[in-house]
Order: structure tokens, then C-alpha cells, then sequence
């Protein structure tokens, strides 16, 4: 057990990361919009991590204490709150394929501020972030409480009133607006959630990766991450979830397919590098034969139905 968490105890991590950073995609499309801003809250997230710990929070210990570890991802999540605000409120206002390219726009102007910028170490990013544990797996103690936390949270989102007037938003805005939910606030609201929830997932990372760059925020990220969500499934929280931990394993998984024996060179090649192609194949695959994603609510009331159906079926064999 010890060797296989040492061999992929980096890989569990990054899928539990994953699959928190689908959840933060899925918000704003509980309301129905396709936002794309999470890899630009994400990477501020860990820009801001990388700056407090290499620069701010300077420790003699040789490993950096969890409740800087912990205050850092507050002020990431407070900052990428504040400027989710800022953006979501214009932003929104937009829809469809119009707030998908102003979003990617947003994430593209982050990237190419911290390339210019020397706090952030430039194209070259920031080196030698301190690390809160002697080993990989071991930031699972902070991930893992993270997603089951956050699961719980979107659960009862779901079912609450804040939730219903999410999905309302989501199914028909002008009927919602006519039962009086106000759609601007909430379409805001969802939007900063999921910026404050990238942002903590990034300072997280930035400590996890060791080392932070613009190319953790950029238009290939969102891709990816919009494929958590579509393929996975965009109309339950467990949608993001089980994408983020399967998408986030698939590179892994065709690289090892790629060092199998027998392959001709092309396709070995094809398997490493052309991870973005076949997940755009996938997102066009899923949307025309799983429109609503792999993991629906359907699954959940198909269950319910067989087990009502087996206890009638056991009382009645009594």
C-alpha cells in the first residue's frame, strides 16, 4: 500500500483537486451560464498562495505551517471573491457563446498581466514554494476535507431556496423573473462562488506543483475544465466531481497507453501530446449523445424506483 501511494499518491491528489475545480465551473452553470472564468480565479489563487509564502509568510521551519497554509487560502478566496464581484456584475449581463468569449477574454488579461509583472516572476512564474508536507498524498489532509466539505454544501444548495432559484434561473429567466427571484443577483451570486472556491483550490495547488506560471490559467485549462462538467455531468454536483477524477486521470492513462508495446510511433505520439484534441472530440461526443453529462439526477430516481420496486416485490413474496 505504501508504494502504490508513493507511486500515485500525486495523481489521487490531482484528481481530488480536479474535481474541485469542476465543482467551481459548475456554479455558474447552475444558473445557466457559460462561464469560463475559473482558470483565471484559479491561477489567481495560486499566484497570491506563491507570493504570501515565498515573499510574505517566511518560515524557518522546513515545512510551512498548515494555519499560514490555511490563511492563505482565505485571502485567495476573499480576493477572488471581491474581484468575481467586479467582473460577474458586467459579465453577466452577456449570455451564451457572448459570456463564454468575455470570460476567456478575462482569463487571457490575467495571463498576460502576470507575464508582465515581476512579483509574479514573469513568464518564468515563482520557484521553490514551500511545501506544508513531507509527501504528496499527504495533502490529501487538506483536499480531501475540502470536496467532501464543498459535496455537502452543493447538496443542500440544491435543496435549499437559494439553489431552487438557481435551477429557476437556469430553466426559464424571464418566468423566474416573474415570480419574483431577482436574476442579476443571483447569476452574481453563483459566479462569485465559483471564483471563491477556484481560488482556494489554487493556493492549494500552488503549494501541491511547487512552482506557479501563467500557464496555469489559460484557455487550454478552461477546455479541460469544461469538460469536466459537460461529460461529466452538468445538472448534479456529482457530474463535476466523478469528470474532474476521471479527466484529470485520463492524461495519466494514455500516457501509459502510448508506453505499451506494439504502437506505431504516430499514435504513441498522438496519445502523449494530443490530450486537448481527443478531449474536444469527447465534449462534442458527450453533448450530441449525453446532453445533460454522464452522471444525471435520473441515475438517483431510477435507483429510488428499483428499490421501491424490490421491497414491494419482497412484501409481496412474504
Amino acid at each position: 500500500m505504501a508504494d502504490f501511494f508513493a507511486t500515485y499518491g500525486s495523481l489521487i491528489v490531482s484528481m481530488v483537486l480536479g474535481a474541485l475545480v469542476g465543482l467551481s465551473l459548475y456554479l455558474p452553470l447552475m444558473t445557466g451560464q457559460l462561464s469560463l472564468a475559473s482558470p483565471g480565479f484559479y491561477a489567481l489563487g495560486g499566484y497570491i498562495a506563491a507570493i504570501l509564502s515565498t515573499k510574505v509568510f517566511t518560515s524557518s521551519s522546513s515545512l510551512f505551517p498548515i494555519p499560514l497554509l490555511l490563511l492563505e487560502m482565505l485571502i485567495a478566496g476573499v480576493i477572488c471573491g471581491l474581484l468575481g464581484v467586479m467582473v460577474g456584475i458586467p459579465a453577466l449581463r452577456l449570455r451564451g457563446i457572448y459570456l463564454a468569449i468575455a470570460t476567456i477574454a478575462f482569463v487571457e488579461v490575467l495571463r498576460v498581466i502576470s507575464l508582465n509583472l515581476d512579483i509574479t516572476g514573469g513568464a518564468v512564474g515563482i520557484f521553490g514554494i514551500p511545501q506544508p508536507f513531507q509527501t504528496p498524498i499527504e495533502y490529501l489532509w487538506i483536499a480531501l476535507p475540502l470536496l467532501l466539505i464543498s459535496m455537502v454544501l452543493f447538496y443542500r444548495l440544491e435543496r435549499i431556496r437559494v439553489g431552487r432559484a438557481f435551477l429557476a434561473i437556469r430553466e426559464d429567466e424571464l418566468a423566474a423573473g416573474a415570480m419574483g427571484i431577482n436574476p442579476t443577483y443571483y447569476k452574481v451570486l453563483a459566479f462569485t462562488l465559483g471564483a471563491i472556491l477556484a481560488g482556494v483550490v489554487g493556493a492549494i495547488s500552488a503549494h501541491f506543483l511547487n512552482t506557479w506560471n501563467a500557464r496555469q490559467g489559460t484557455f487550454d485549462s478552461s477546455i479541460i475544465y469544461l469538460t469536466f462538467v459537460l461529460i461529466g455531468g452538468s445538472r448534479t454536483f456529482l457530474g463535476p466531481v466523478v469528470g474532474g477524477m476521471v479527466f484529470t486521470a485520463l492524461p495519466e492513462i494514455l500516457r501509459s497507453l502510448a508506453d505499451t508495446g506494439g504502437l506505431p510511433n504516430w499514435l504513441g505520439q498522438f496519445l502523449r501530446d494530443g490530450r486537448l484534441i481527443i478531449f474536444g472530440f469527447l465534449i462534442i461526443i458527450g453533448t450530441i449523445f449525453f446532453p445533460q453529462g454522464l452522471i444525471t439526477p435520473d441515475i438517483f430516481q431510477r435507483r429510488k424506483i428499483m428499490e421501491k420496486r424490490t421491497a414491494k416485490g419482497a412484501k409481496s413474496a412474504k
